[in-house]
C-alpha cells in the first residue's frame, strides 16, 4: 500500500515536472537571445560605417531576456497604402510604405504597431523581404534611448495572419551612439503607452 509520505512525494515530483520544463524552456530562450546579441555586436565590427568600435561595443547594455515581451500578434495587411516620406532625426526623409498592422496583448493591455517596408531596401534582393518596426515606449529617455528603438522582421515571419514580435530583440538606432546618421523617427501611431523593459538599453557614452 502506498504510504501518505510516498504519495505526497510522488505528487510533488509530478507538480515540479511542468515547472522544470518551463525552466528549461526559459533557459533555452535566454541562450538564444544571448546568441542573437552576440551576432548583433559582431555586426558593428564588420561594418565600416558603424558608429562603434570594439571598445564602444563592449559598452552596449541590454535588459535581461524576458519571455513576457515575446508576443504573438494578429497581423492585418494594409490595403491601398500610399508611399510616404518618413522623417529622420537628421532632417532628411526616407521613402516607406505601410505594410500592415500588428495587434497584440501585453500585460493586459491591447496594443498595435504599424509595420513598414522601405522602398529603398525593397530594390535590393537581399532586403526584398525586410520589414521595419520603429517604436517608442514609456522607457524612452529614462532607461532607453529617447529617440525610440527599432525591430526588424521578415515577410516570412508572418504566417496565417499571425506574427511573433520579440521586444527582446529591440535595438537602438545609430543616432543613439553618434551624430551624422539619418535615423527614422518612429511615427506617432507606434508610440506605445507602456513600459517595454526589454531589448537594448540607453548607450552610456562616457
Amino acid at each position: 500500500m502506498m504510504t501518505a509520505r510516498f504519495f505526497f512525494a510522488v505528487s510533488a515530483c509530478l507538480f515540479l515536472l511542468p515547472l522544470s520544463s518551463w525552466g528549461q524552456a526559459d533557459a533555452a530562450y535566454a541562450k538564444s537571445i544571448r546568441k542573437h546579441r552576440k551576432h548583433y555586436k559582431k555586426e558593428f565590427l564588420e561594418d565600416q560605417r558603424a558608429p562603434l568600435d570594439r571598445k564602444g561595443v563592449k559598452k552596449l547594455r541590454f535588459y535581461p531576456p524576458d519571455t513576457a515581451f515575446k508576443v504573438t500578434a494578429a497581423f492585418e495587411r494594409a490595403t491601398g497604402a500610399e508611399p510616404f516620406e518618413m522623417p529622420t532625426y537628421s532632417g532628411a526623409t526616407q521613402p516607406y510604405v505601410k505594410y500592415g498592422t500588428a495587434t497584440f496583448r501585453l500585460k493586459d493591455t491591447t496594443l498595435q504597431l504599424a509595420v513598414y517596408q522601405s522602398l529603398r531596401l525593397i530594390r535590393m534582393p537581399q532586403y526584398r523581404d525586410h520589414l521595419f518596426i520603429p517604436f517608442k515606449d514609456a522607457t524612452n529617455g529614462e532607461q532607453t534611448y529617447g529617440g525610440g528603438r527599432y525591430m526588424d522582421i521578415s515577410t516570412a515571419d508572418i504566417e496565417e495572419g499571425r506574427l511573433t514580435i520579440d521586444f527582446n530583440k529591440a535595438y537602438n538606432p545609430w543616432c543613439a551612439y553618434s551624430d551624422g546618421y539619418s535615423c527614422p523617427i518612429p511615427p506617432l501611431e507606434n508610440h506605445l503607452p507602456v513600459f517595454i523593459r526589454a531589448g537594448e538599453l540607453e548607450y552610456q557614452k562616457r
